[in-house]
Order: structure tokens, then C-alpha cells, then sequence
């Protein structure tokens, strides 16, 4: 959650005509010791995330998802060589998700992978 500037001049500028400390202003004002902190060293609030690059190559992962339909995540994550996390949402993010079948296929298996229309 992103505080407004107003409150965060607010805490700043009771904090020190009050000569309260970190901890103190943070629970008068309901907020994190290192949200004070860091409000103090920087006012500004943040305009992008510094998120690193994902490892996962889509494409490797549609061709898997393709040529394994009943691979779990785990194994999906081993011939990646990738977290099973982060095969999750990759998974997300391809639209492709996993249902429950009621009855079994001839296959024996119960599940069936269902790939999303993308909403983009």
C-alpha cells in the first residue's frame, strides 16, 4: 500500500516537533519502523518495482505443457531447472490451468489441462 505524501510529510513533521523516536511514531501512526525510516531517509514514494527478469522461458514452458498435459508443477520445475513457484505463475500467466475430471479418461488420468483465452 502506498501512503499519500501529505500523510507521510504528516508522521515526518510530528515526529520531529514531538522528538519522538521510530518506534514511537510508528505506532501512534499504525505503520512499519522501517516505512518511518524509510520515508525519513526518502519522502518520495516509488514510481516502479526494481523486479528481476523472469528465468522461465515461455516458450520452453508451452512446449512442455504441450508435449507433458499430466506433468505436475515439481517435474515441470526440474526439466526447467526453475522453482515450482514459479512455474505456478508462469502457469498463470500462459492461461493455463488444471480441472478435475469427475470421471477418469481412458487414460486413468482425472485430470484435464484447460488453456485460458488471454484477456489481453
Amino acid at each position: 500500500m502506498t501512503y499519500s505524501r501529505d500523510f507521510r510529510e504528516k508522521v515526518l513533521l510530528v515526529k520531529e516537533k514531538k522528538s519522538l523516536s521510530f518506534a514511537k511514531i510508528a505506532k501512534r501512526f499504525d505503520v512499519g519502523i522501517a516505512t518511518v525510516v524509510r520515508w525519513a531517509k526518502n519522502i518520495e514514494s516509488k514510481t516502479t518495482r526494481n523486479k528481476p527478469a523472469t528465468k522461465i522461458d515461455m516458450d520452453a514452458l508451452r512446449r512442455d505443457v504441450e508435449a507433458y498435459p499430466d506433468a505436475y508443477q515439481f517435474e515441470r520445475a526440474h526439466r526447467l531447472n526453475v522453482s515450482k513457484t514459479g512455474i505456478g505463475y508462469a502457469l498463470k500467466r500462459l492461461g493455463v490451468t488444471y480441472k478435475k475430471n469427475p470421471q477418469s479418461s481412458p487414460s486413468k488420468s482425472r485430470k484435464t489441462i484447460c488453456i485460458l483465452p488471454s484477456s489481453s
